[in-house]
């Protein structure tokens, strides 16, 4: 789903791709490597043994909805990676449209690029749209998925969803302070288009029975699995959350009372401490 709030882009320097037995340290390393006929873009941190990818919500990418967790997740425990799927980001070109199946292209994509980057297995932590391809990718490639993490997660579009979509299909509507970031990333002409067009190929989900994205994928999600979900969320009503709690078996649930959509970008602190002691 849309992001609501932005941090400034980290600095790095491109990098070539590496595997996870280098050494990064505390330093952000900034690369493309060629997964599925395109070149997505990465960002990776930390030289811990557990590695984790970070998977944005729409018009996401690393850089702009994961800077807290790049900067101040535990790099001695964990190697951290934060994608940006195709048509988001730096990983232009192509340029990002929605088929009925862009979220299992985003799920293959994102476990080719960890198998790229030479990760045998590795946790997802998915945020709004990144949780969804986080659910999709856990169930469809079991034995390379460690842990899993979504907040801001739907496995259906209800019309009460298409609604909410609808009332942030401008974005000359949006507030200047979320606006003018995207915009300066992307460009107004692409920014609004590539928006519109997200709201249009999301709603389509609504369409089919129970408006299903993935709701029969959730039984079939073996890993230890963390369930977020912010109680003042404008964008992902918090039934969606107890959903994907009830039919993924032994999962968790935390609800944080103030949280909103970007509860991880909001509450870091606690954000990061809960999900770490979750990965332990």
């Amino acid at each position: 789903l849309a992001l609501l709030q932005l941090q400034p882009p980290a600095r790095a320097a491109p990098l070539p791709p590496r595997g996870p037995a280098a050494c990064y340290g505390t330093s952000i390393t900034s690369a493309k490597i060629q997964v599925n006929g395109v070149h997505l873009h990465y960002q990776q941190t930390g030289e811990g043994s557990h590695a984790v990818l970070l998977l944005p919500g729409m018009l996401g990418s690393g850089q702009t909805d994961f800077g807290p967790q790049l900067k101040s997740m535990n790099k001695q425990l964990f190697t951290i990676v934060a994608w940006d799927p195709r048509g988001y980001g730096k990983s232009i070109p192509p340029s990002r449209d929605f088929p009925p199946d862009f979220f299992e292209r985003d799920a293959k994509d994102a476990v080719d690029l960890m198998q790229a980057l030479k990760f045998e297995k590795f946790s997802l932590l998915g945020w709004s749209d990144g949780g969804i391809t986080a659910l999709i990718a856990a169930a469809k490639y079991p034995n390379l998925i460690h842990k899993l993490v979504v907040w801001g997660a739907n496995a259906s579009v209800t019309q009460e969803d298409v609604r909410i979509y609808s009332g942030i299909r401008d974005v000359s509507k949006w507030s200047e302070k979320v606006r003018k970031p995207l915009e300066e990333l992307y460009g107004h002409k692409y920014f609004a288009e590539t928006c519109e067009a997200w709201v249009d190929g999301i709603s389509r989900f609504a369409e089919n029975s129970d408006g299903n994205i993935c709701q029969q994928l959730l039984p079939d999600i073996k890993c230890p699995t963390f369930i977020i979900h912010g109680e003042k969320d404008p964008l992902v009503p918090q039934a969606h959350a107890e959903y994907i709690h009830k039919h993924i078996k032994g999962s968790r649930l935390l609800l944080m009372p103030e949280g909103k959509h970007n509860l991880h970008l909001r509450f870091a602190k606690d954000f990061n401490r809960e999900v770490e002691n979750f990965l332990r």
